[in-house]
């Protein structure tokens, strides 16, 4: 089969698009038959050798998956061949950058049935990381307020979408390029952040401020005072400190997406359900993924990109 992997961390040179051996499952794995993986920051940065993930090498990036399950091992239930599935998978293990992937049965649910089964693969990390930071970590409820620094990006939509299914405001910055997006995201204040001071234009403390941009800590330090007492700050940048304010009781976290199959399903049924919208802003084929982690590398990837095998 064919994948695209790399056998020293470095530049996207490393990346190399190859003939490999075919994987068959082990006990209580599956094996999926690739209809897209999706491509994520973090893999740019394993590549690199930034993140203190401790693959194997050589690595297939990827650990966002659809598919059908076309083979699995002894002790599979809940799952079976056919059954088209997407998964979040274990990130030291090789990833869905290829025709085949084998991964753990508990890592894989039912995939939407409302959209295509290769966008779905957009869905799994992105969305989880915005769950586990308003409502584990943030512990919002219905009623309260939340502040998304950063809501432009894909979390941040998928953030507005789950806080307002909760029952909770949303207050949301953004750039001109995304504010629309906000909106029909449906935030309930929308500040741009280019040409408004934050803290001058939010009136009402909020209970939870979710940071997910890679702001200035200095600034990020100065918008804690926007947080109530007994407030919590979340912030999915890990590569800085997240700040709080221990004499007031505002709470600091900071979010790298656990796994979780339960709550997988359950995004899972809010999608089909319409309540939860799948971002999907390119497709590409297998054989250009170098070219994409070396567009990441030199500037960012705007919205979610899936990859398509050949």
């Amino acid at each position: 089969m064919m994948a695209v992997r790399f056998h020293e961390v470095g530049g996207p040179e490393v990346l190399k698009y190859e003939e490999i051996e075919q994987p068959s499952p082990a006990a209580d794995e599956v094996r999926i038959r690739v209809a897209a993986s999706a491509f994520s920051p973090a893999d740019n940065s394993m590549r690199a050798g930034l993140l203190p993930i401790p693959v194997l090498l050589p690595h297939v990036p990827g650990y966002d998956v659809s598919g059908t399950i076309d083979a699995v091992g002894e002790g599979v239930d809940g799952v079976a061949v056919g059954d088209d599935v997407i998964g979040f998978l274990p990130m030291e293990l090789d990833g869905g950058a290829a025709e085949y992937v084998v991964a753990p049965a508990d890592s894989v649910v039912k995939a939407p049935t409302s959209i295509p089964l290769a966008d779905a693969a957009a869905l799994p990390s992105v969305a989880l990381t915005a769950w586990q930071a308003l409502f584990d970590e943030g512990r919002l409820e219905a009623g309260q307020r939340v502040l998304i620094v950063g809501a432009g990006g894909v979390v941040g939509k998928y953030a507005i979408q789950l806080a307002k299914r909760a029952g909770v405001h949303v207050v949301a910055t953004a750039s001109p390029r995304s504010i629309d997006a906000v909106r029909a995201a449906g935030a309930d204040e929308i500040v741009d952040h280019t040409t408004t001071d934050l803290r001058s234009a939010v009136g009402e403390q909020v209970d939870v401020l979710l940071n997910l941009a890679p702001i200035d800590p200095e600034q990020f330090a100065s918008f804690v005072g926007l947080v109530r007492d007994g407030g919590a700050v979340v912030s999915t940048t890990a590569f800085m400190a997240t700040p709080g304010d221990d004499s007031r009781g505002v709470r600091a976290a900071t979010v790298f997406v656990l796994p979780n199959r339960e709550r997988l399903a359950e995004l899972v049924s809010l999608v089909d359900s319409g309540e939860l919208t799948v971002e999907v802003t390119r497709r590409i084929p297998l054989t250009e993924l170098p070219a994409l982690h070396a567009e990441a590398a030199a500037g960012g990837i705007a919205g979610k990109v899936i990859v398509l095998p050949a």
